[in-house]
């Protein structure tokens, strides 16, 4: 018992992980909260078991371009869903803007691919057990991702300029920084780490479309529990999602379950509205 509720809430919570880091990325570089996160995450299990069952291209040619429609994907977002409405006065349109984009790709993929899900062709013959690549796949996508914007953000001229925009966008602006090729470009990358994060998780939830709208949300959970814009406390509230609900399917099932986790969260945001890796923003009176 113990094991399978470790091996799954792990592998789990690394998904819901990814997709909360996915929101931090594109929010960081233009302050727009996008609603696709999940939906990106689903398409990119589609997107592979597309490419690599339908019309049975080798897993590697099938992942890569998985992961450049993942980058057109998202500079779509951007131009689409983000950029009118940065030019606008009411910049909290982007609510409405990304959540029908969103609507969009759910209906396009229900239309062109499935409403059921599909099963995710196997990417490493590795298993069974909790060495099956459905647990440890997720959590090494997460591993790579955290590991890589740590290393672009340390090591790297246009991580730094990210974290310049993240920081002050105004300020970063008046020092000439490229303020919409730096967004366009974390669109990007968004998308990617969106489409990896459906890829990596295709064995464990399959390819379907009802996991646009679960990844939507629970992929909003760590952020709002980590932090806005913290990807260290997106992985820590991801992880402790993922066990959280697998404890809870054990021992309530069903629909107490996501009752629990509502309820967890709620308790969490009101003793910690900043997130567990927040820290409280001060206000100028």
């Amino acid at each position: 018992m113990i094991e399978s509720i470790l091996s799954h809430g792990v592998a789990l919570g690394a998904v819901y992980a990814l997709i909360g880091i996915t929101y931090n990325v594109m929010y960081a570089s233009s302050r727009v909260f996008s609603f696709t996160a999940g939906t990106v995450g689903m398409l990119g299990g589609v997107l592979g078991s597309v490419f690599i069952s339908t019309l049975g291209m080798p897993v590697i040619v099938g992942f890569l371009l998985t992961v450049l429609a993942g980058a057109l994907l998202g500079l779509i977002i951007e131009f689409v869903a983000a950029r009118p409405v940065l030019k606008s006065l009411d910049q909290h349109l982007y609510v409405l803007s990304t959540l029908a984009v969103s609507l969009i790709l759910l209906q396009l993929t229900a239309i062109y691919f499935s409403t059921d899900a599909v099963p995710f062709p196997q990417v490493v013959p590795i298993g069974p057990g909790i060495f099956d690549q459905k647990f440890w796949l997720p959590i090494l996508a997460c591993v790579v991702t955290v590991g890589g914007l740590e290393y672009l953000s340390r090591n790297t001229l246009i991580g730094r300029a990210f974290l310049a925009i993240a920081e002050d966008n105004y300020a970063a602006r008046a020092l000439g920084l490229p303020e919409q090729g730096l967004r366009m470009v974390s669109f990007a990358l968004a998308g990617v780490i969106g489409v990896v994060t459906g890829f990596a998780a295709g064995q464990m939830m399959f390819a379907s479309l009802a996991n646009g709208p679960l990844l939507n949300f629970y992929g909003f959970v760590p952020v709002a529990l980590g932090g806005m814009g913290s990807n260290r406390g997106a992985v820590i509230g991801g992880l402790l999602l993922g066990l959280f609900q697998q404890m809870a399917n054990y021992f309530f099932g069903g629909v107490f379950a996501s009752v629990a986790v509502f309820v967890v969260f709620i308790v969490v945001l009101l003793a910690r509205p900043e997130g567990l890796a927040g820290s409280a923003t001060a206000r100028r009176v």
